[in-house]
């Protein structure tokens, strides 16, 4: 009998990687990964042309490079079912309407490119839309944050009108890419709702950008098929077999299957560059104040699924580690600042830090805002740093959790996914003791890129539903820490000195001034318009 696989996609901020499962055993059978060649651009484009302050833009090209070499590898000469994709989000572009990426055809506009998430030059237009305000907002905490897709379409309008008329969708990548693959436009549905504030009931909110809605299209609900991989991809691939390509989720959304988190009461944080906090109920319930939003039908079918987030978390510690290295290269270093961090008690290195790196998510959607760390004396040592630096990234997640608990929501679980809290059991350890509660990492290889491939069964008919892609396909082992009396009792004070700064209006207030003040101290050639 020939075996069948099935594939799942996991593209992420630098890199796009993919799994090759056995569709009938749920085995891993390999994986493949594909740095992408441009990165993020932050200080110019391809041909040097300058960028402005807070930018972080992407070639959509480089999508396609990942995915004619992953797709190659891992499907050449095999049968494969399905195919599934999670995608970083907000991260949308400008295109044609028969889908040509605008960069392509506008090579030295900064507006023609992917927008990716932590672009966070859209923020004033967010903050304009949310001064107007509507019903539309009223599941997102009354506020839009610049990282999502109507802010950074109304930065478009505003700024490269000339772009904005070219452009016949505004689309997400994740959706773009789906395109690319079977040519039909087909999106999803929970990037519809969570980042461009889709209503099954209302539509997407009217008036907000001129011309948006003739770039949008009706959504379809995540496990279901966008069609079958196009021949002209067949023949560049060497892919066969059906190859249904089921619709884009967002990666830190599609990881749910694959960690087990299909029921209520399940709170699941995706640690990345970013972090997300997902928590499932069954029944809807007003949004907590300072959570981000909620929808029906876009993580997992027939729950609802509210998200809440931390704007930097991997990205902090990389940071921090690329500017004061310790080792040869950047693994090493974090190997060395782990094991030191690891030998200080919770409140030892006298620090608070702010968690806000690439802004603030939760609870004030602010872009513009940044980090902080008080307690700095000439005996503060750069492990001290690094600590207080996890620290808050925990502090951050114990705010998301005391939100949802004010909400009166039941938590009965958390699972903390990705490689990051796979390899870095300090963080995970530090992490329980704050919430002061048993924290699960499932024990499985590329969770999110497996999550898309349950996603790819589901809409294939392999399984009967995500419950039984989770059973075939995701974690059958979890590793739990469980919070040290101690530590949580110190953690619990240090708690309350990081939520006086965080709740500071001053803090804001001066965080605002510098902000402003960087963006006019840009030399002039980076400050101009670029429209």
């Amino acid at each position: 009998m020939t075996a069948t696989y099935v594939i799942g996609l996991d593209y992420g901020t630098g890199s796009a990687r993919g799994v090759l499962l056995d569709a009938a055993t749920g085995e891993q059978i390999g994986s493949h990964t594909h740095a992408y060649r441009h990165d993020v651009m932050t200080q110019s484009l391809l041909d040097g042309t300058p960028l402005q302050r807070s930018w972080a833009l992407q070639n959509a090209a480089d999508y396609l490079d990942a995915v004619e070499e992953i797709l190659g590898v891992l499907g050449r000469g095999r049968v494969i079912e399905s195919i599934g994709l999670g995608f970083s989000a907000s991260s949308p572009m400008p295109t044609t309407t028969d889908g040509t990426a605008l960069s392509e055809l506008h090579p030295g506009e900064p507006h023609a490119y992917v927008k990716l998430w932590k672009h966070r030059a859209a923020q004033p237009y967010a903050d304009a839309i949310n001064r107007v305000g509507g019903s539309f907002l009223r599941n997102f905490g009354g506020k839009l944050s610049g990282e999502w897709l109507l802010p950074k379409a109304a930065q478009i309008a505003g700024e490269a009108p000339h772009i904005w008329s070219a452009a016949g969708r505004f689309i997400e990548s994740g959706d773009w890419l789906v395109w690319q693959l079977t040519g039909r436009e087909v999106r999803s549905l929970g990037f519809a709702a969570y980042k461009a504030q889709y209503s099954e009931t209302e539509g997407y909110p009217q008036g907000i950008v001129p011309g948006l809605s003739e770039k949008l299209s009706v959504p379809h609900r995540i496990g279901t098929p966008a069609g079958s991989l196009s021949e002209a991809w067949r023949a560049r691939t060497g892919v066969g077999g059906r190859a249904i390509v089921a619709v884009a989720v967002i990666d830190s959304h599609v990881v749910l299957p694959a960690v087990g988190a299909v029921s209520s009461g399940c709170l699941v944080g995706a640690l990345g560059t970013s972090a997300v906090y997902l928590l499932l109920n069954e029944q809807f319930r007003p949004l907590p104040p300072g959570i981000e939003g909620v929808a029906k039908d876009g993580s997992v079918r027939d729950l609802w699924c509210y998200e809440a987030g931390q704007a930097g978390f991997g990205d902090t510690l990389a940071w921090f580690v690329k500017a004061f290295p310790r080792g040869a290269d950047e693994a090493e270093s974090f190997r060395i600042y782990n094991r030191e961090a690891a030998g200080l008690e919770p409140g030892a290195n006298h620090l608070v830090a702010l968690d806000w790196w690439n802004g603030n998510r939760v609870p004030l959607a602010d872009s513009d805002l940044s980090g902080m760390l008080v307690g700095l004396t000439t005996e503060t040592t750069g492990v001290g740093i690094y600590r207080a630096l996890i620290e808050s990234l925990c502090f951050g997640a114990r705010t998301v959790v005391d939100l949802f608990e004010a909400g009166d929501f039941a938590i009965n679980r958390v699972i903390l996914t990705s490689g990051l809290a796979q390899n870095n059991p300090l963080l995970v350890q530090i992490m329980a003791d704050v919430l002061g509660r048993v924290v699960d990492v499932p024990s499985i290889a590329h969770a999110t890129a497996v999550g898309a491939a349950v996603h790819g069964a589901v809409a294939a008919e392999l399984v009967n539903g995500f419950a039984e892609g989770t059973v075939r396909f995701g974690a059958r082992t979890f590793t739990p820490y469980r919070p040290r009396r101690e530590s949580a009792a110190a953690y619990r004070s240090l708690y309350k000195n990081y939520r006086q700064l965080s709740d500071s209006q001053a803090v804001r207030k001066a965080m605002h001034d510098l902000n402003r003040a960087a963006s006019l101290d840009r030399p002039a050639e980076e400050t101009k318009s670029v429209a």
